[in-house]
């Protein structure tokens, strides 16, 4: 079974050893995706707009693979503060209305404390 490896622009995935998004057969695991804005070189204050652009890479990172979210079937949602999930939810439930993956969301300290969520996907093409 092949393996496809998708990476950004990112330093930190060489320095780290990491690919953003790994397709092995009809899965694709992605991982790392922030509120980083890499045409801006920042990070929004703001946890909602922090939300829609790790969709941003969520959904180029998919297409790269050749998924799309409707091929999701699990979201892991790490907050820096748990209070902001009021903000970001309503993104999740715009990006997944009618998909309904598996969520979970946890409160963790992230490695950058500009970050207020990062989001990890799971998504499966079947035959």
């Amino acid at each position: 079974m092949d393996r496809k490896l998708v990476s950004t622009s990112s330093p930190f995935e060489k320095i780290a050893s990491f690919s953003r998004a790994v397709v092995q057969g009809d899965w694709v695991f992605a991982s790392g995706c922030t509120g980083y804005d890499p045409d801006t070189d920042s990070i929004s204050e703001d946890p909602a707009e922090q939300a829609h652009q790790a969709f941003k890479l969520i959904n180029w990172l998919l297409d790269e693979a050749g998924f799309s979210l409707s091929d999701v079937v699990r979201i892991v949602v790490y907050l820096a503060d748990r209070d902001d999930f009021k903000a970001i939810a309503p993104v999740l439930g715009e990006h997944f209305k009618g998909i309904n993956p598996a969520n979970t969301t946890v409160e963790a300290r992230l490695v950058d404390p500009r970050m207020k969520v990062e989001i990890e996907i799971t998504a499966y093409r079947g035959s």
